[in-house]
């Protein structure tokens, strides 16, 4: 069984830094990518990053770029997402997700519809 659980959201404020993790299990497959979104109340869900668990190529969405960081332990096991510099916009669950076949990633970047399993998203509060 597939397993995706998220951890490391909390509150902080602005200005402040968080790493999330993406404790991943369970895979079948050797080729895969694991990306993060993250959806505001009211709002749609939106790709920040992924990460190719076969090569380690990663993808960040324009708006991510320079403020996270994706990255992945030897093992491939968990994901990170370090975030620095967060604002009060930053505020959202923030979900991981599989997506299996080749270049997942690099491919299809983090276009949601593409990403098989998610976790249960973690809540990541940035005060002013």
């Amino acid at each position: 069984e597939v397993q995706l659980v998220e951890s490391g959201g909390g509150l902080v404020q602005a200005g402040g830094s968080l790493r999330l993790s993406c404790a991943a299990s369970g895979f079948t497959y050797d080729d895969y990518a694991i990306a993060w979104f993250r959806q505001a109340p009211g709002e749609e869900r939106e790709g920040i990053s992924c990460i190719s668990m076969t090569d380690g190529d990663t993808y960040y969405v324009d708006s991510a770029r320079g403020r996270v960081t994706i990255s992945s332990t030897n093992a491939k096991n968990t994901v990170y997402l370090q975030m620095n510099n967060l604002k009060p916009e930053d505020t959202a669950v923030y979900y991981c997700a599989v997506g299996y076949g080749p270049s997942r990633c690099s491919r299809y970047g983090t276009t949601w519809s593409r990403y098989n399993y998610w976790g249960q998203g973690t809540q990541v509060t940035v005060s002013s």
